[in-house]
């Protein structure tokens, strides 16, 4: 195996080397990423209507081109659905990722170019290993298999010749041949769409492999693992996958699940590596182990443009590249992409940590934060005033969302807090005072809305039924795959509903 590892360490190299020189030269791997996507697009209907023959800096892009969301493409994206092609991107778009966002019931479809697929989302698993074995160089992940747990995907209803799916089923569906044996269940079981029965089938097929690594969202891997201890009645999963060194996560924050995966995977020598990958692109790596930001990956056909959050809703905000933009400023992130997306707003919001190299964190999304009464509380700051609060006060969280409390004519605002508690905690008074405190000292706004409660009240919290978060979605049919709990909204309409599900 050592010798395995020493010739995959030596094809890795190449490309930890051209990774050090993206992360020395950011700006001019972002101005190549550009000129490229311009030629390439230039004789497209839409480089045609916005003259890309024509652009020959970014500034004449900047002016020609309206800042994009999905609605806006949405007429392109149906076209290119029937069948028609060189709408957007000049090569062949046949696979559309699925995507409905937290929750939503109203999908959207991303185009996936065979460029996307190869030079961004392959790419981009193939740096993830790069970078994990060039830190861990005696790592034993090829001994075994790696788990993905993906979505699944279908032929659409419009067009024989194009297909839909979770991105994450896209992916294991175009994997090479060999991919197969290094990865473990098998396609049938892999893509099977029905959640339930997936569980089941999933967990005969693989336990009694010699699973090695681990891949998927945090809540969703959970139920899976605490899914298959349940039937084979072991204590951890350590004593079904003895070998088990990696979980690469993403598509939420890590930081309320830690405690429970440290908990099922008791190993000192247990890895855990967040990507930022989404339907449209794959965008960081957690490049260094013991700190929680992204290395943004410059070089993967995506040209990055952002927009302070406060301005997002402007009809032509100010739009910053990676030369202007501040650290530890919150963004929405634009991109220009190798599927033809053209400055698409992803939903997503980010801060910069550093800009040498240019690293981030995911602070939540443009839609999904909670600014009712002025406190712009962001995911980012919920989930770290959760950790805290579970810290302190000994409990344990395995979801959570909040919503404002509207000030009426005899009562103030406040934030109503719904938990379901994998531990719950011994005085709910305690927690609800920690987590207060903890919001106050991470976010200076909701700390002068509470002062004195002139306009926010001590939170108000719930303790759901264990359940209340799986069967919402079993309603809503969106178990397994991409889908989200949404952490916070300016709405009541997620609260109202969970308060609403019954058993």
């Amino acid at each position: 195996m050592s010798f395995i590892n020493s010739i995959i360490n030596w094809i890795n190299f190449k490309r930890i080397t051209q990774i050090d020189l993206m992360k020395k030269y950011p700006h001019e791997v972002q101005k190549e990423t550009f000129i490229n996507l311009i030629q390439k697009a230039k004789d497209t209907e839409w480089g045609k209507k916005y003259h890309f023959k024509s652009i020959h800096k970014y500034e004449h892009f900047q002016s020609r081109i309206p800042v994009q969301d999905y609605e806006s493409l949405r007429p392109y994206i149906f076209r290119l659905k029937e069948g028609e092609q060189n709408l957007l991107w000049p090569t062949e778009i046949k696979w559309f990722a699925k995507s409905s966002g937290t929750t939503s019931d109203k999908s959207k479809f991303i185009p996936v170019s065979k460029e996307s697929l190869e030079e961004c989302h392959f790419k981009g698993g193939k740096d993830l290993i790069a970078l994990y074995t060039f830190i861990h160089p005696e790592t034993k992940i090829f001994k075994g298999k790696g788990l993905a747990l993906g979505g699944s995907h279908q032929i659409n209803n419009y067009s024989n010749s194009s297909y839909y799916g979770d991105l994450s089923a896209i992916i294991i569906q175009n994997l090479p041949f060999w991919a197969e044996f290094i990865r473990t269940p098998n396609l049938s079981i892999a893509l099977m769409s029905e959640w339930e029965e997936k569980l089941e089938k999933l967990t005969l097929a693989t336990i009694n492999e010699n699973v090695t690594n681990i891949a998927g969202v945090p809540s969703w891997m959970l139920v899976l693992l605490k899914y298959i201890l349940e039937k084979t009645n072991k204590t951890n999963i350590l004593d079904i996958w003895p070998n088990l060194e990696l979980f690469t996560h993403g598509g939420v924050s890590f930081i309320p699940y830690r405690e429970q995966y440290e908990k099922l995977i008791p190993s000192d020598t247990m890895n855990y590596i967040e990507t930022y990958t989404a339907s449209e692109g794959f965008f960081g790596i957690q490049d260094e182990p013991h700190k929680d930001d992204l290395l943004l990956m410059l070089d993967y056909g995506i040209f990055y443009e952002f927009v302070a959050i406060e301005h997002i809703n402007e009809e032509n905000p100010k739009v910053y590249t990676l030369e202007n933009v501040e650290i530890n400023k919150n963004y929405a992130m634009l991109i220009s992409t190798n599927s033809g997306l053209w400055r698409y707003t992803i939903g997503d919001t980010v801060k910069f940590t550093s800009k040498n190299p240019h690293k981030i964190k995911i602070t939540g999304r443009t839609k999904h934060y909670i600014n009712t009464f002025g406190e712009e509380l962001m995911i980012n700051n919920a989930d770290e005033a959760v950790r805290i609060a579970c810290e302190k006060s000994g409990a344990m969280v395995n979801e959570y969302t909040a919503a404002p409390v509207f000030m009426g004519d005899k009562c103030k605002g406040c934030h109503e807090w719904l938990f379901e508690f994998e531990k719950k905690p011994d005085n709910i008074e305690h927690f609800t005072d920690i987590l207060d405190n903890a919001l106050k000292m991470l976010n200076s706004d909701y700390e002068a809305k509470r002062y004195k409660n002139l306009t926010l009240e001590l939170p108000k919290i719930v303790i759901l039924k264990n359940g209340t978060f799986y069967n919402w979605l079993k309603e809503k049919n969106k178990l397994g795959g991409q889908n989200k709990i949404p952490r916070l909204s300016n709405s009541r309409e997620y609260v109202e509903q969970l308060l609403a599900v019954k058993f």
